[in-house]
């Protein structure tokens, strides 16, 4: 049995801050009762305004590295999953490289694609040392949405939360690793989720800022109808691929965009809810952070263990989509 490219190591960390639905209360028209009953979320993690975001993602990946065994001077190649980069020139990837002294030369990059960038950029990650090309590759998924949220439109400020999260993909023993990956994309629908100003399209200018257009914008029934449906899509399309059937499925580790997307996934996929990672109640929609913060959690209080199937599967800006089957 050949040895696949898989997780070795995960790693998360979250601001220290907690914005309680309560405390929204007193910024927007809303409700703890209205925010539960449709998101499912209860309070996020959001960033002071003398933080640097890049110090998340540093956490994460010194904590992904340690979990892996690794030293970071072992690290090889550096994907980072953002959808707001720390600068838009150069972005993430080199505060990150530069925070974990790795001391050498190793090649980087910022990978876009709405809250899937995590997916995506692990079935790269675990391409490339299938390849052979390199043996360690942390991919980081770093976001600071609170940064571009509007916190007057109610529909939207309650959503996002800020994190990181990261994992070490190297190749493991035989059995375990990556079984299967389906990425898809609907460029049609771009519009249902966006930032309308600050990129070569439309700069930023004073008139930008006076309109609002620097804030996320987001068709919400129709994400709802879009994310349940090509997660369902995707994830069957793995597990036909890893010539499992769902019934073989130990754990579902969902993308945390609204407990309501959740739900809605895992009936259609017909797997219990007991068996599908939920956190989104204390950190809200932390984009291509959700997944491996999640991820993390499930491994330390012990419910994902060696030999289980677990499932990843997102959703995003773009709009990109995708799932990944891995024997943990």
């Amino acid at each position: 049995m050949k040895a696949r490219p898989g997780i070795a190591g995960v790693g998360c960390a979250v601001p220290s801050r907690i914005l309680t639905n309560a405390d929204l209360e007193k910024l927007v028209d809303t409700s703890d009762e209205w925010i539960t009953a449709r998101t499912g979320i209860k309070e996020r993690r959001i960033l002071r305004e003398d933080e640097d975001p890049a110090e998340l993602g540093i956490a994460a990946a010194r904590g992904a590295i340690e979990h892996a065994g690794l030293d970071p001077t072992e690290i090889d190649f550096l994907i980072t999953a953002t959808n707001v980069p720390e600068m838009l020139v150069p972005g993430s990837s080199p505060f990150i490289c530069e925070g974990l002294k790795i001391k050498k030369e190793i090649p980087f990059f910022d990978l876009i694609a709405g809250c899937t960038g995590f997916v995506y950029a692990l079935k790269v990650a675990a391409d490339l040392v299938s390849a052979g090309s390199y043996e360690n590759v942390l991919v980081v998924g770093l976001e600071a949405l609170s940064r571009f949220t509007d916190w007057q439109d109610r529909s939207t400020c309650v959503l996002f939360g800020d994190g990181a999260g990261a994992v070490v993909v190297r190749k493991m023993p035989p059995g375990r690793g990556i079984l299967a990956s389906c990425l898809a994309a609907d460029s049609s629908k771009w519009s249902l989720l966006r930032i309308d100003a600050g990129g070569v399209k439309t700069p930023a200018s004073v008139q930008t800022v006076e309109r609002r257009q620097h804030y996320l914008k987001m068709a919400g029934s129709e994400v709802f109808k879009s994310a349940v449906q090509m997660m369902e899509e995707t994830t069957e399309k793995a597990l036909k691929e890893a010539q499992l059937t769902k019934y073989e499925i130990d754990w579902v580790v969902p993308h945390q965009a609204n407990l309501r997307i959740i739900t809605a996934l895992a009936k259609r996929l017909d797997i219990p809810m007991e068996k599908v990672i939920v956190n989104i109640d204390r950190y809200a929609n932390t984009s291509t952070a959700s997944i491996p913060i999640a991820l993390r959690e499930a491994v330390d209080d012990g419910r994902i263990q060696p030999g289980d199937v677990v499932v990843l599967s997102a959703f995003g800006a773009g709009v990109t989509y995708g799932s990944i089957v891995l024997r943990w």
